[in-house]
């Protein structure tokens, strides 16, 4: 009988061994670093083929998976972050930050207040270290907006 962490190793592995695959495609140009743009996506690549390996060697006993109610929590989530994902270029940085965050807040512990403060709080403090502390070109809100 196949042990679940052993099925997740591989798909791991297979996983790694397809990023390392596409990472080896990027191009590089003449400005690059001495390490080259490369580097960081083998590292990764590396990390979690050893990663797998350890599972797939190693695996533990058979775990206790979640109820029915942490599954659909789990599938909320991703959905939520998958909007987050297609919201961020057309309504900016600030609205589906702070959404996602309370919905996810909300997910974790069900309780509206905290979870709008989480929210709010995520989002203004992300946009100004993003914006700010590591200069990325973030647009705060849709561009048409102002």
């Amino acid at each position: 009988m196949l042990k679940s962490d052993r099925v997740f190793g591989l798909v791991v592995i297979l996983g790694a061994l397809a990023y390392i695959a596409s990472a080896s495609q990027l191009q590089t140009s003449f400005l690059s670093d001495p390490m080259g743009s490369k580097t960081f996506p083998y590292m990764m690549g590396g990390i979690a083929v050893i990663c797998g390996a350890v599972m797939l060697l190693k695996p533990d006993a058979e775990p206790d998976w979640p109820g029915p109610v942490s599954m659909i929590k789990i599938a909320l989530s991703v959905l939520v972050m998958v909007a987050y994902a297609y919201a961020l270029k057309p309504m900016g940085f600030l609205v589906p930050t702070a959404l996602a965050a309370g919905v996810l807040s909300y997910l974790i512990s069900p309780r509206a207040g905290p979870a709008v403060l989480t929210g709010l709080g995520l989002s203004g403090g992300l946009f100004l270290i993003f914006k700010y502390a590591l200069g990325l070109g973030l647009v705060p809100f849709p561009k048409g907006l102002f």
